[in-house]
């Protein structure tokens, strides 16, 4: 196997692309990157805070923490959801969120990293992605899997109502959009188990490898 392993798992809200990404990473010895918790790292502190200037107050605070201390913060509340999506798609943010993103992913080989935007922007070239997934659900499915992470503590209808806004957002935004590339391997989780999902990430990445031998 080669010692560089690049993998871009893209997806919509509540797809099981994290799932996905996690699971692979985890057989592959990869190193996990969700990138969408940076995003999501901006919008709880703007939130808290409520800064007047906001890329100064982002520029600063972004430069005092790190990835591994973003990943233990409560970063999955409804209230960072419904912001979230109107914070990624600020031009200026995305800028400096980026740069963040790309140094981390220029210090590690292998590398799992998922979001929104990563084969057609983060690793569309220097680093190019070895492997391309987009992941897929139906949205009753994926209010379903949102409403148990949340703890069932909102309405069913108001997730499903807040991810179909969240995806449709993502894909209409004007900065870096949430598309399928031309050879992104296509993963619908409708009915997939988590071991179904694994299975046919792996079978990808293994007959690829098989070949170029």
């Amino acid at each position: 196997m080669k010692s560089s392993l690049i993998i871009a798992c893209d997806g919509e809200a509540a797809s099981g692309k994290s799932t996905g990404a996690k699971l692979i990473s985890k057989k592959y010895k990869l190193l996990h990157f969700n990138t969408g918790l940076i995003y999501r790292y901006a919008s709880k502190i703007i939130l808290e805070n409520r800064p007047n200037k906001t890329i100064p107050f982002l520029k600063k605070k972004l430069k005092l923490t790190t990835y591994n201390k973003i990943k233990k913060k409560s970063l999955f509340t409804q209230e960072i959801n419904n912001h979230v999506s109107l914070l990624a798609r600020n031009k200026e943010i995305r800028i400096i969120i980026k740069d963040i993103i790309d140094k981390i992913i220029k210090k590690n080989k292998r590398i799992c990293v998922e979001g929104r935007d990563i084969a057609s922007e983060i690793l569309n070239k220097d680093p190019k992605y070895h492997f391309a997934f987009y992941f897929t659900c139906n949205i009753k499915i994926a209010a379903e899997r949102r409403w148990k992470e949340l703890g069932k503590k909102m309405p069913l209808k108001e997730i499903k109502r807040s991810l179909s806004k969240r995806t449709n957002m993502d894909k209409k935004r004007k900065y870096s959009p949430l598309k399928k590339v031309k050879d992104a391997i296509l993963i619908k989780t409708d009915n997939l188990t988590k071991k179904d999902v694994l299975k046919k990430m792996s079978l990808s990445i293994n007959q690829k490898f098989k070949n170029s031998k």
